[in-house]
């Protein structure tokens, strides 16, 4: 298989839509999305997958909850990446035209164990 360079800033260009993740890449059971966010996400988890949020460009205040069921806020942004431990109940809120990495498994729901009017199939750019 021959190896394939993926330029980030050309695939952004590809769609406008926010909270809509597009897959660019796989790594084993991994898959590479690209999302534009803009305000705030659901609370949601993942029982069995982690989640990495890598900021290209903007910041995300991530609202979790702690072991005792406290809100809490990690602030992040361009440059930066935090993971989502498998689990633990969470809720992006983005400054408008914040542009994200994720690094998840390919099994991984975007709303978490709960299918609503959020939830997206991710398509492939």
């Amino acid at each position: 298989m021959p190896l394939h360079k993926v330029s980030v800033a050309d695939k952004f260009e590809l769609f406008s839509q926010e909270w809509e993740p597009k897959i660019v890449g796989d790594l084993d059971n991994y898959q590479i999305k690209l999302v534009k966010l803009s305000g705030e996400f659901i609370w949601h988890s993942h029982r069995d997958e982690d989640e990495l949020f890598f900021v290209v460009d903007g910041a995300i205040d991530m609202h979790y909850r702690d072991e005792d069921g406290k809100e809490r806020v990690e602030r992040f942004g361009s440059g930066e990446f935090l993971i989502v431990p498998r689990g633990v109940e969470h809720k992006p809120v983005a400054r408008a035209g914040t542009k994200l990495m994720l690094i998840e498994r390919n099994t991984v729901v975007n709303t978490g164990g709960e299918r609503n009017e959020r939830t997206v199939k991710p398509a492939r750019i």
